[in-house]
This record gives C-alpha cells, structure tokens and sequence, in this order.
C-alpha cells in the first residue's frame, strides 16, 4: 500500500508505533489469561493487525501486513516487549508502561487510519469510521480471541477518543491546515482524551452504571 508524499512518512511513524504499542497489549492480556506461547503471540498479533486489516478492506487494498514484513518485526518487538515485562512485573498488563501503551497506539493507529482515509478521498464520515476502526478494531477482535465481549462496547470512554480524533483531523483539514498538522492534532486529541479517561477513572462499565443509576430508584 504506496500513500502519496508527505502522508507516507507520517503513516510509516504513527503505523509503527501502533503495531509495537498494541502488540504488546495484547499480548500482555494472553499472558494474563495464561495462554501458551503461540497463544500469546497469536493474540498480540491479531491485536496489533486487527484493525489495519479492517481499514484497507474498507478502502479497497491488499492489508498491509500481507504486503509489508517490517510491520510483522514491528508486532514481534510489541510481543517480545510484553514477555520481558512480564518476566519483571507481576501484572504487566496493568501497569503504567502498558496503560500508557494503549493510549499510545490508540492515538496512532487512529491518526495512520485518518491518513489511509485522506489518501482514498473519502467523505468526512468515511475519515472517523476508518479511522475509529483501525484504532479499535484489533482489540475487538482479541477480546473475542479472550473469550469474552469487546471492550468497546463495555467501557465509558474508548472508542470516543478514536473518534474525537478523527473528527479533529478532519476539522484541522477542512480549516486548511495541511496533513501534518491534522496527523498532530489527531495524535494529540485521543492520547489527551484517553488519559484524562484513566486519571479520572472513565474506563467504567456501562453496564455496570445502568444497574448501579437502578438501583439508587
């Protein structure tokens, strides 16, 4: 998959991040659930490829993970990354290093699918769909590998923040800002919202609230 000059580079960037960053996510959560080795990286790999593949489908190209093998060395760093942390921490898939993580490629894969999106010229509700789903889109389907119901749909603020920066990618674009700046504007909008959702403890169960808001009646 060729992006035109200057989204290229930029995709390259944000793509890698988000490949090392949710790889190690996801691999993390297998070797919570205590998944064998091929497990592990099988759950790492789909985390960090799930939702890139889902972009290029949309758009009408070959995934990238099929065309590329320095994107699979991206996703084996991620999962490699995720194993030493575990040899070091007790729970590695709540620390710090693989929260900030999360939000890292949340932000990233959000920004390389507004860019895929950019590139294909699609209307501005095709640019958030995009790239809402090449940000979320590998973790839903590791959840599924876990047994258990996708994130997205369970937790306050997540995928809002991959749409709130979509959508300031877009506005950034229409104001006539070039590519770069949306890409920044992006990054910075779903790092930002998804921590401020940590710190003040958004990351709650919707469900869990309705039957909480019940039970107060």
């Amino acid at each position: 998959m060729a992006l035109t000059p200057p989204l290229a580079e930029t995709f390259t960037i944000a793509n890698a991040i988000g490949l090392v960053a949710f790889a190690l996510v996801g691999a993390s959560k297998g070797i919570r659930e205590e998944f064998d080795p091929f497990g592990v990286l099988v759950v790492g790999l789909v985390t960090a490829f799930g939702g890139g593949a889902m972009r290029d489908i949309l758009v009408g190209r070959l995934p990238l993970s099929l065309q590329q093998l320095s994107n699979v060395g991206f996703a084996l760093m991620g999962v490699a990354l995720a194993i030493l942390l575990s040899v070091l921490l007790e729970t590695p898939d709540r620390h710090p290093i693989s929260i900030g993580a999360d939000a890292a490629g949340l932000a990233a894969f959000t920004t390389a699918g507004a860019l895929v999106a950019v590139d294909t010229a699609v209307s501005p509700f095709g640019l958030v769909a995009v790239a809402t789903i090449n940000a979320v889109g590998g973790g839903a389907y590791a959840d599924i590998l876990l047994d258990r119901s996708p994130f997205i749909l369970l937790r306050g603020f997540y995928a809002s923040c991959a749409v709130l920066g979509g959508v300031a990618f877009w506005v950034v674009v229409a104001g006539g800002f070039g590519t770069g700046t949306a890409a920044i504007g992006c990054a910075i909008t779903v790092f930002c919202t998804r921590s401020g959702a940590i710190h003040f403890g958004m990351g709650f169960s919707a469900v869990s609230t309705m039957v909480q808001y019940r039970d107060n009646f």
